[in-house]
């Protein structure tokens, strides 16, 4: 680590810490923050939210879109369902997938203006 990175001081600023702590969100909330992440961590799964920012799509549509199996598309989109990020509905034999909410929409695509800032 670069030395001019790190502070050469030994001052805590008691006001500062005392509103970092007052803002923490608790253990069980870090942790629930943490697995969210972990289930948008995965190149397949970001490609599905994608997907599905444009259209409401059926399992088949999602393969092709993403050339894969429908098993495979199937997998993550259980771990999308569980993580609460896309719902389903059911007309006749098809299902069809969306994004849950609209904060699923506004966090991928905060997502990708942050990594788009130089």
């Amino acid at each position: 680590m670069e030395k001019d990175l790190v502070c050469q001081c030994d001052t805590v600023h008691s006001d500062a810490v005392e509103k970092s702590r007052l803002n923490m969100p608790s253990e069980n909330e870090i942790a629930a923050m943490s697995e969210f992440f972990k289930i948008l961590g995965d190149p397949t799964r970001m490609k599905i939210l994608w997907a599905l920012d444009g259209a409401e799509l059926c399992v088949c549509d999602l393969a092709v879109e993403l050339n894969m199996t429908k098993s495979a598309i199937s997998h993550q989109l259980n771990s999308l369902r569980a993580a609460k990020l896309v719902k389903f509905r059911r007309e006749g034999k098809n299902v069809f997938y969306s994004l849950d909410d609209e904060h699923v929409n506004e966090i991928i695509e905060v997502a990708l203006d942050h990594i788009g800032h130089n």
